[in-house]
């Protein structure tokens, strides 16, 4: 997700896509932050 918010803030400058790019920078800390214990289970489900 991090990946594609950058390139579509590359492209078009808009600073609300900047906005939301540093809201994944911060969780995306966060959660590696976090003990083990208290992170959420993550499921990852198929996409057909």
């Amino acid at each position: 997700m991090y990946e594609f918010t950058w390139k579509v803030f590359k492209k078009t400058g808009n600073i609300d896509i900047y906005l939301l790019l540093k809201e994944l920078e911060k969780e995306e800390h966060m959660m590696n932050t976090l003990p083990i214990a208290d992170k959420p289970d993550v499921i990852n489900y198929p996409v057909s």
